[in-house]
């Protein structure tokens, strides 16, 4: 059986058109009022529903949003795991 050719390979040399990288700033920590936000989001999420499936029926609000307080309740706790990703 025939050997097949062996190709060679070039070396890499980076193009002349690019830019040097800059160096990224550095960030302190997130201001204490980020966290509060950010954890209060979560925690009135999670109350929201619990309420709702404990008194929804006798909280005129809630009674009349029906089932839009599902979309409220997990709408307020993923805005605040959303907020997460920007916590340092």
């Amino acid at each position: 059986m025939p050997k097949s050719k062996v190709r060679k390979k070039t070396a890499y040399t980076p193009g002349t058109d690019r830019k040097t990288p800059v160096a990224a700033r550095a960030q302190g920590p997130t201001h204490p009022v980020y966290k509060a936000v950010m954890f209060g989001l979560m925690l009135l999420g999670l109350v929201w529903l619990i309420v709702n499936y404990l008194a929804g029926r006798e909280i005129p609000l809630m009674a009349e949003l029906g089932n839009w307080n599902f979309a409220i309740g997990f709408a307020l706790m993923i805005t605040g795991l959303l907020m997460t990703m920007r916590w340092r």
